[in-house]
Formats: C-alpha cells, structure tokens, sequence
C-alpha cells in the first residue's frame, strides 16, 4: 500500500514510483488512450490525480485478465465519476477476490460492473495505491464547502425536495469529518416523502456507523422501519433509543402506539405513562 499527496500535478517519475511500473508500461497505456497527460516545464509529462486513479485501475484490470472491452467500459465509467479534485477522503483502488474495486468516502462500487458494494462484501486486499490529502488548509475549505451546500440543501427542503436530496448528499460527500446534521436532515427528508423510507434507512444506518449511540439517529431509524411496517425492528430500534436516553418522549410516545399494533397493553400503558409524564 503507498500514500502519496497528489493535490497537485505529478511527474513521470513519481507516476512510475507510485504505480511500481517502468516507463514502457506507462507510455503503452497512454497510447491507448486511457489518460491524456499535460506537459510542464521542458515539455515534461505531468498527470492529474485522476490520471494516477485510471492507470492504476488499468493495471489492476490486466493483471485480473480483464477482457479490453470491459477494460475500456470500466475506465470510461471510472472517469465520469471522479471528481475534478481529489476528496478530502481520498479515493482506494483495491483488488478484492475478482473485483476491482472504488472507494470514495463512503461508497464502495466495482469498476467492473458499476454496482455499488456494501461493507461487508470484503475480499483480500492484494495490492492498492491511496491517494491522500487532508492538510489543514484543505480541510478547512472542505468543511465551508460542506456548509455552504448544507444551508442550501435547508433553503430547499420545502421547494424543491430533490434538489435539497442532492446538495445534503454533497455536504455529506464534501466534509472533512461525518455530517452529523446533513445526515439526521437528509433521512428526515426522505423519509417524509413516499416510498423514500428505504432510503432513509441507509442514511441513518450509515450515520450509526460514526455515531452509534446517537440516540436521535435510533429514533429516525425506528420511524423510518415503522412506517414500513417493520414493526419489530422499529421497537428494537426505539429501545435502543431509551436506553440511551430513557427521557425521549417522542420515543416513548412512538413506542406506546407500536406495542398497541402489537396488543402489549401493559407496555402501552407504560410507555403512554412515561410520554405525559416527560410532556408536562
């Protein structure tokens, strides 16, 4: 595994250094069309961040015996989803068993295919290259740029609820460290609109991931399963939220009308209990 800060321009020899390959292999797959590097000072070769992705992707492929047409189809996709600058989570390209695979902040997708990949699906890893770069400068940037499309996404929730879905996923994208709000917000939005609780659910699952004892994120959890009529998912998830804050009354309100689908009277009871007792 090698790390390497690519904010900006690299040479042929530091291409040649990061990618373990001789000047031959490299000139072999410019040739072929795969990256269109600049020339700098004395007419030297330089390559973008996105260049140093795309060849390593390409010789991940050939080593893994990659028919060329899948070759070509899997690069193309590889370059429309780069972004034009490297994120401040870096991007992973990795073999895992017989996939090559992309990781960009949270998602995870087989360059092969274009399917996105869940964190269990986790093979040996037999060789990657990480691309790096979370100076202070650039995190503090992202972070503002994170806000700005976050506040944009809050401008919009009640015009134009699509528009609001991208910008909140792009603040989640875009910061340096997790989005406690963009993501607590976006599930919340999805969730409100129909047929869209299934996507509310990976949100809340994903924020669990970095604040598992968050009891809000429990909370939204529950509501979104409830009203898919998962109903005993959503009561694990509302206990989850009690025992991490047994005052939530909107948790125990919630919970009291779920036992009654269920005809747990004496939980009803105790639970509609404890909501008028927080709610006074």
């Amino acid at each position: 595994m090698s790390e390497r800060d690519v904010s900006h321009h690299v040479s042929l020899a530091k291409l040649q250094s990061m990618l373990g390959v001789s000047r031959r292999v490299v000139d072999g797959l410019i040739d072929l069309g795969l990256v269109t590097p600049t020339r700098g000072p004395r007419n030297a070769l330089r390559f973008t961040f996105q260049d140093v992705v795309l060849l390593r992707t390409a010789l991940q492929l050939r080593t893994a015996k990659t028919t060329p047409r899948k070759l070509r189809e899997a690069l193309a996709r590889l370059k429309r989803e780069l972004p034009d600058e490297l994120p401040l989570s870096g991007i992973r390209v990795a073999a895992e068993g017989d996939a090559i695979v992309v990781k960009t902040g949270p998602s995870r997708w087989d360059a092969i295919t274009g399917q996105m990949l869940l964190d269990f699906e986790v093979a040996e890893v037999k060789g990657d290259v990480v691309l790096l770069d979370a100076s202070p400068e650039r995190k503090s940037v992202a972070a503002a740029q994170a806000q700005e499309r976050y506040e944009l996404a809050e401008q919009l929730v009640k015009t134009d609820a699509d528009a609001a879905e991208r910008h909140y996923r792009r603040a989640i994208e875009l910061a340096p460290e997790p989005f406690y709000a963009a993501y607590v917000d976006l599930g919340a939005l999805l969730c409100e609109q129909e047929h869209q609780c299934g996507k509310a659910l990976e949100v809340f699952d994903e924020a669990l991931r970095h604040f598992p004892d968050d009891a809000i994120l429990h909370f939204n959890r529950a509501v979104a399963l409830d009203t898919m009529g998962r109903l005993e998912e959503a009561r694990a998830s509302y206990e989850r939220c009690l025992t991490l804050n047994p005052d939530y009354a909107d948790a125990h309100h919630n919970l009291a009308m779920l036992l009654e689908k269920r005809g747990d009277r004496r939980g009803l009871i105790r639970h509609l209990n404890a909501y008028r007792r927080l709610s006074n």
